[in-house]
């Protein structure tokens, strides 16, 4: 199956590329790309240049309008004449088999979607089997559709045309079938002590977290999707065990095929007795990110499981201090971490806590809670 790893996106030069529309101001169009940047970087591509056009919604040919795509090919060939040739031209949306061949025609470079990006993420990411053939179908159900030039290799590949992937896709779901029912077998071989699942947005620090809490060495990285593979290890507070699991992070606009793909990693969060949703308070955006870790959740059917909020990066926060005579309202740019403890536990009833899991900084509140 390596042939349907999309693209070795290594010390490439990439151009982004997002909309400006009714439903996604300037702002928020900002912020998508700055997260698309952290996804190239983690993929190991260098950020060059970005473009953005206000339209009402995407051209269903081209995505963005006809002048816009010839604005990124003169800048293309503009750095192709001064010998810093673009790697690949990155899109924020997920592109339809269509648009990527009109695109491509046009632009003569390699056209990623975020869906594709993220997709080579957890490929270069994946660990275990189980991880890795969750990667793979979900390449599979990703290129079926876009691969249309390419039937005959798919055949030999036994993935036959039709929107469920043929043979191929059925063989990957057979080996996840049979992983699924090891780990059932190894969940009910831990008995029925209390599990505890770590969930929220990626990059929020659950890795550092569940380190801090088992004493134990989990992979932690400032990069996006740093753990695919969910890991469990039994913890003791105060004489009381339980199971502590760290879980794959979210990510908005996170692709459907992706989210189906990994159900079995997920089945922990599935089968904890409580999730600490662990936010990264000093991001600019962590409300929204909130947002979309609910709607996974609720997804997965588990919006109504005990949950904590556990706010992480109170040694990172910052906030303006605003001048005395300014009557605007306060924003979050603008308000000071104990005014925000205090809007957050009276949300919450008290079932918050704000901790360094970096500095260990409220650690010895976060075990006794």
């Amino acid at each position: 199956m390596k042939e349907f790893i999309i693209s070795d996106v290594k010390a490439e030069t990439a151009i982004l590329v997002g909309l400006i529309t009714k439903d996604q101001n300037e702002d928020k169009t900002k912020e998508y790309l700055d997260e698309l940047e952290f996804l190239a970087d983690t993929a190991g591509a260098i950020t060059v240049k970005r473009f953005t056009q206000r339209v009402t919604g995407p051209s269903a040919v081209t995505y963005v309008g006809k002048g816009k795509l010839e604005e990124i090919r003169d800048y293309i060939k503009m750095k192709e004449d001064e010998e810093e040739p673009i790697g690949m031209v990155i899109f924020d949306d997920e592109l339809s088999a269509k648009q990527m061949r009109n695109i491509e025609q046009e632009l003569g470079v390699k056209i990623l979607d975020r869906t594709s990006l993220i997709l080579d993420i957890f490929a270069m990411r994946a660990q275990t089997a189980n991880a890795k053939t969750q990667v793979e179908l979900a390449q599979y159900r990703y290129m079926l559709p876009r691969l249309q030039r390419l039937w005959t290799h798919l055949e030999r590949q036994g993935g036959g045309s039709g929107s469920g992937g043929g043979k191929g896709s059925v063989g990957l779901k057979q080996r996840l079938a049979e992983i699924d029912k090891q780990k059932v077998t190894q969940r009910k071989n831990r008995g029925r002590m209390i599990r505890v699942a770590l969930v929220g947005y990626t990059n929020v620090g659950k890795s550092t977290t569940m380190n801090l809490l088992a004493k134990s060495e989990v992979f932690a990285e400032n990069k996006l999707f740093a753990t695919l593979d969910t890991t469990v290890r039994k913890v003791v507070v105060d004489n009381l065990p339980f199971l502590l699991a760290d879980t794959v992070g979210f990510i908005r606009k996170l692709p459907t095929d992706l989210v189906d793909s990994f159900k079995s990693t997920l089945d922990e969060v599935r089968e904890a007795d409580l999730l600490l949703h662990v936010v990264d308070i000093s991001h600019p955006d962590f409300e929204e990110q909130i947002q979309v870790v609910n709607q996974t959740l609720s997804e997965l059917g588990c919006a109504d499981k005990p949950s904590m909020i556990i706010f992480n990066k109170i040694d990172n926060y910052h906030w303006v201090e605003k001048e005395e005579d300014d009557l605007t309202p306060a924003t979050k740019e603008n308000i000071t971490l104990d005014e925000l403890k205090k809007t957050w536990m009276a949300k919450e009833h008290d079932n918050c806590l704000f901790i360094s899991a970096k500095e260990k900084e409220n650690i010895d509140e976060f075990r006794e809670v």
